[in-house]
């Protein structure tokens, strides 16, 4: 695996680093590599993640050919990700309405 870093910028470098190793899986092997594990719980393990996998294609399948409906997007809220940027989701603030005069009588 590797990671170009760009203008001495470390962070960004590690940041690139730990997204590309997330992907490929590596900690959940690491993690699972820890301790030992029994080769039938293995067994059981890779079998149930394979049935998920199966699950997952098979649901994406049928969202694709219309069998079934997506499920409705969630709403982005929340606070902006970085400090000073601005949030789209987010509606800048618009100017008081007048009020109206009070009736005289």
């Amino acid at each position: 695996m590797q990671v170009l870093v760009r203008d001495n910028n470390v962070d960004q470098a590690l940041r690139v680093l730990k997204k590309k190793m997330q992907r490929e899986g590596i900690f959940r092997e690491m993690k699972q590599r820890k301790a030992y594990e029994k080769p039938s719980v293995r067994k059981a393990r890779e079998k149930a993640e394979a049935v998920r996998r199966a699950r997952k294609q098979a649901r994406k399948t049928a969202i694709r050919e219309g069998l079934i409906a997506a499920p409705k997007p969630k709403p982005r809220t929340g606070a902006p990700r970085r400090p000073g940027m601005p949030s789209f989701s987010q509606q800048p603030a618009a100017a008081p309405a007048a009020a109206p005069a009070p009736a005289a009588s």
